[in-house]
């Protein structure tokens, strides 16, 4: 039987407001959505750049906020969530509501402003996409919930390439893949740690569905994916052979803990545990590569 979380009326802090919006999970989307940025071939006023930054991550925090207010039952039944402010009583599912749908209008109203109709319209259906497509629909009914949901956390370079005036084409479409192929194997990786949580609120995520083997499988098959596409980049003239390079090692490291996955025994959450952490750190180098090749382009090309 599922649990009934009871609240006190009361008003939420600035903090627990804040929490509700998964700070974490901004503070990517803001470096990604930089990096989209830097290395779109327009330039954009720095004042524009970062109110436009702002926006978007308003709206990541925004359809985190519709996300932790659809979850709230089984949030409050999971070990890794139990914490969020709703399951504490901290906020009240109207008020997250209200949060999430309030800074949902307002960030696109402003991207609109400081990005343009591109950016602003490619905000909006990335919030729709996470609160409403993978929260409401795939995560409860399909195995390929992160799959298919992992397009929302892919949107940000391309809303920030376009934000700062680019057009929609083969490089926005290639930082886009990057993140869409990383992020099946980074959840798949935390699932097989926390297949008993999944499987107590019955999320059918691929370990619970499938079993360890089958997972261990598709976490392999899509980190040999993830590295091919970390260096796709330098192969489109995107970026310089120091990063390809440099994607080179992080993308052999990415395949070699997926190997040591696909190798380790059930009852070993360690390994999955340490390709986790490392596919959080590769993404981060991956796009601080990036945005630093970006940088540092015009000097070393003598522009």
């Amino acid at each position: 039987m599922a649990q009934v979380i009871t609240t006190q009326p009361h008003l939420a802090s600035p903090g627990d407001l804040f929490a509700l919006m998964k700070p974490r999970v901004m503070s990517l989307v803001i470096f990604t959505a930089l990096v989209g940025m830097l290395v779109s071939p327009m330039d954009t006023h720095p004042v524009l750049m970062i109110i436009s930054l702002l926006a978007i991550a308003a709206g990541a925090g925004a359809s985190g906020a519709i996300n932790q207010w659809y979850d709230r039952d089984i949030d409050a039944q999971m070990e890794r969530t139990a914490n969020r402010p709703l399951p504490q009583g901290l906020v009240q599912p109207d008020e997250a509501l209200s949060l999430g749908l309030i800074i949902s209008v307002l960030s696109v109203l402003v991207l609109y402003f400081t990005g343009g109709a591109s950016a602003a319209a490619m905000l909006a259906f990335t919030i729709f996409f996470y609160g409403y497509i993978y929260t409401v629909w795939l995560k409860r009914s399909t195995t390929q919930n992160i799959v298919i949901g992992g397009a929302a956390g892919a949107f940000p370079p391309v809303i920030g390439w376009l934000a700062a005036g680019g057009d929609f084409g083969l490089a926005p479409a290639i930082l886009f893949l990057i993140i869409f192929a990383w992020t099946p194997p980074h959840f798949w990786a935390l699932a097989l740690v926390r297949n008993d949580d999944y499987t107590r609120v019955g999320v059918p995520m691929l370990p619970v569905i499938h079993g360890f083997k089958a997972t261990k499988n598709q976490i392999f098959i899509y980190a040999l994916i993830v590295a091919v596409a970390g260096m796709v980049p330098t192969l489109i003239g995107l970026s310089s052979y120091a990063y390809m390079a440099l994607s080179a090692v992080l993308g052999l490291r990415f395949v070699m803990l997926s190997w040591a996955v696909w190798r380790s025994d059930d009852a070993d959450m360690q390994t999955p545990m340490a390709l986790f952490k490392f596919s959080i750190l590769y993404l981060f180098l991956i796009f601080l590569g990036l945005g630093l090749d970006a940088a540092i382009a015009p000097f070393w090309m003598g522009a």
